[in-house]
């Protein structure tokens, strides 16, 4: 599981849900001139209550949350475990909404015994949890405020050779680039070891030897074919799959926010990225990535 691929509408999701909890030690009912010294149940004294509200809203909660963050979707008869987590809440919040109208249920109310008998602060907190989980749930997947990662992506650090110098691989974050067209220790170039310094206007001293002309040195990128790609790290906004190099439709992997992946193939606007594991295969959605 990747804690990291969760988002933002995820966080809400967990938010409802502890206040859920919360609201289900409060009480369910609320009397009308009761004195402070009665004892009124909580949700957890009512069975369809709990089962129907409290353990309905936390178990949705809890598959839509872990369908998130696994790596492949798991699927239970034919529906991924997200859409029974979607289920369950929007159940939680309609039971909830019916506490809310009755709470009495199918007491007897004759005689006027339940004519100062209202929701509690606990049912009220319910319902309010129940319909912005179940809210959250549906809407994470179609508002782009919502897809956002809950955990930004740590940028990881440059891993050091022997001897403290950084590695020099294009794109890997924290790596010291070379110059356009530079070379590296190119002699001929002042400031170089055994270079003198030219003179103030440039001209030679006496008994200095004479700069012999030297033939244009061709740059390092005309070496290299135009439109070269260089491999480089980058991470995701969004989760996103991960498409076989066959042109198979069906995905191998989900590329997950807060991970840090390698491109290592460019084909058109596609990118062909390897996973932690190994696995190869085509990035379609390119739009949004964060090179490293």
């Amino acid at each position: 599981m990747n804690i990291r691929s969760l988002t933002r509408g995820d966080g809400v999701v967990i938010g409802a849900a502890v206040l859920l909890f919360i609201a289900s030690f409060l009480d369910i009912y609320s009397f009308d001139g009761a004195p402070d010294s009665a004892e009124i149940p909580s949700l957890w004294g009512s069975g369809p209550v709990v089962l129907g509200v409290v353990l309905a809203g936390i178990i949705g909660a809890a598959l839509v949350i872990v369908a998130r963050a696994l790596p492949q979707p798991r699927k239970v008869a034919g529906l991924d475990l997200g859409q029974f987590g979607v289920a369950f809440t929007v159940f939680a919040a309609w039971s909830a909404l019916g506490n809310i109208f009755d709470p009495a249920g199918a007491f007897d109310g004759d005689g006027g015994l339940t004519d100062d008998l209202g929701a509690g602060t606990g049912l009220i907190l319910a319902l309010i949890a129940t319909l912005v989980m179940a809210a959250a749930a549906i809407a994470t997947p179609l508002v782009p405020a919502l897809k956002g990662t809950l955990i930004p992506a740590s940028r990881p650090a440059a891993p050091q050779p022997y001897g403290g110098q950084p590695q020099g691989g294009y794109g890997y974050p924290g790596a010291q680039q070379q110059p356009y067209g530079g070379q590296p220790g190119q002699p001929g170039q002042p400031g170089q070891p055994g270079q003198p310094a030219p003179s103030f206007g440039g001209q030679p001293q006496p008994g200095q030897p004479q700069p012999q002309p030297q033939a244009p040195q061709p740059q390092q990128a005309q070496a290299q074919p135009a439109g070269d790609f260089s491999p480089f790290w980058f991470a995701v906004p969004v989760p996103r799959p991960l498409f076989a190099e066959d042109g198979s439709p069906t995905p191998i992997a989900e590329l997950a926010p807060g991970t840090w992946y390698l491109a290592v193939e460019q084909r058109g606007a596609n990118l062909v990225a390897q996973t932690q594991d190994g696995r190869r295969g085509v990035l379609q959605d390119t739009s949004g990535i964060q090179r490293g």
